[in-house]
């Protein structure tokens, strides 16, 4: 394992040097100045833009209203161009929806460097240096300490403030948990996410699996666990024993912990595998169930995996390996969104096409329309292709065993 990255600047004087912290994998700024309660927001935007680090000595709160202040700045609209200037500026307009979606997110990628410069300095025990500072020793603890790539190493560290807002959302987040009404009543049907694992916070795909038919209700595979949520939903509708993969630390230790409070552990396994469990060992399942990332691009932090998949790699290895796994006259449920498609990014005949070359055939489709905010808001840089989704519970079988 490779060391930590560091963090240097000067301080009166002196070469000084911390661990750098980051999820995304970011390397630390090159120039890096001290910032306090006097400098403006101006002054730090133009420094954030031009890729100089403000590493914060004031006041904590006065550093959570200037990176407010910095989001607005970048949040800003372009002015309007000049009349000579109109023809330039609508040939810069997206012409497609794939070109729309490439533009939004090099503007999201910046939007997170620029916020991203404003740096908070973390004591050893992840207490905050600065005067006013929270206690967020709890929330750094259930982030960092699980994983021994970013384990606390006795030393002090630094980390962007967005980074840090980010890790004490998600810890409110895994103490409030997410109701999901699948899983029965009020009192026992949370699920708590950890940090870096997705939230079933769009509830649609989790509807689907709880009202598909059950082919049978002895064993089903869940590939990508995640939070856990379709296995626990699995098994509250009586099927008897689920085996449930995933290859993200963070998602195992996520999965088993909710299970484990829905008092599920026994009827739901838990195992680290690529995909699917092993032939050997768990041999072939009347049910597979998978929800893969919807979208073919490239992720830009750990979370991000969970929507975002270079090449379709995992729903591709999801197909062609399910007719392997499934028992004959089983079914596998592909639970995926046709985002991807309204972006020009997947066109249907392509996964019509995998689903062909795997050997698999379709008996049917569930399909239900996403309630979530953005779909309805209009002034979504993807709100056409958004409003337009469809999330699908494809329900395949092998043709060999149909």
């Amino acid at each position: 394992m490779n060391p930590p990255a560091q963090l240097h600047w000067l301080e009166n004087g002196i070469e000084q040097s911390v661990r750098w912290r980051s999820e995304s994998g970011a390397l630390p700024p090159r120039r890096v100045v001290l910032a306090d309660d006097t400098m403006g927001a101006d002054a730090a935007y133009r420094l954030a833009c031009e890729g100089t680090a403000l590493l914060w000595r004031g006041d904590f709160h006065n550093a959570r209203q200037l990176l407010q202040a910095l989001a607005r700045r970048a949040d800003r609209k372009p002015r309007r161009p000049a009349r000579g200037a109109a023809a330039g500026a609508k040939a810069t307009a997206p012409s497609t929806p794939a070109q729309a979606f490439h533009l939004h997110r090099q503007a999201q990628a910046q939007r997170a460097r620029v916020l991203g410069m404003l740096i908070i300095p973390l004591a050893a025990d992840y207490s905050v240096p600065l005067r006013r500072a929270p206690d967020f020793r709890d929330a750094c603890t259930e982030a960092w300490d699980a994983d021994a790539r970013t384990a606390r190493d006795g030393a002090a560290s630094a980390v962007s403030l967005r980074e840090l807002s980010g890790v004490v959302g998600a810890h409110e987040w895994r103490k409030k948990g997410v109701e999901v009404a699948s899983l029965g009543g009020p009192g026992h049907n949370r699920i708590h996410p950890h940090y870096g694992v997705f939230s079933p916070v769009r509830g649609e795909y989790v509807e689907l699996v709880a009202q598909a038919p059950l082919p049978s209700n002895t064993l089903a595979f869940d590939v990508g666990v995640g939070t856990g949520v379709l296995s626990a939903v699995l098994a509250h509708r009586g099927v008897q024993r689920v085996v449930a993969t995933d290859q993200d630390p963070r998602a195992l230790a996520c999965a088993r912990d909710n299970l484990q409070r829905l008092g599920l552990q026994e009827q739901v396994e838990v195992v680290q595998a690529d995909l699917f469990p092993s032939l050997a060992l768990y041999g072939q399942a009347p049910l597979i169930v998978c929800n893969p990332p919807w979208v073919p691009a490239r992720a830009s932090t750990p979370v991000e995996h969970a929507v975002y998949d270079p090449d379709s790699r995992m729903l591709r290895g999801f197909l062609d390996g399910l007719a392997t796994h499934l028992a004959p006259q089983g079914e596998g449920w592909l639970v995926l969104s046709d985002l991807a498609e309204h972006l020009g990014l997947r066109p249907r005949e392509q996964l019509l096409g995998w689903i062909e070359s795997a050997g698999l055939s379709v008996r049917g489709r569930l399909d239900v329309r996403p309630r979530h905010p953005k779909a309805g808001d209009a002034s979504d840089p993807l709100h056409a292709a958004r409003a337009a989704e469809i999330t699908s519970l494809w329900r395949l079988a092998s043709r060999k065993n149909s």
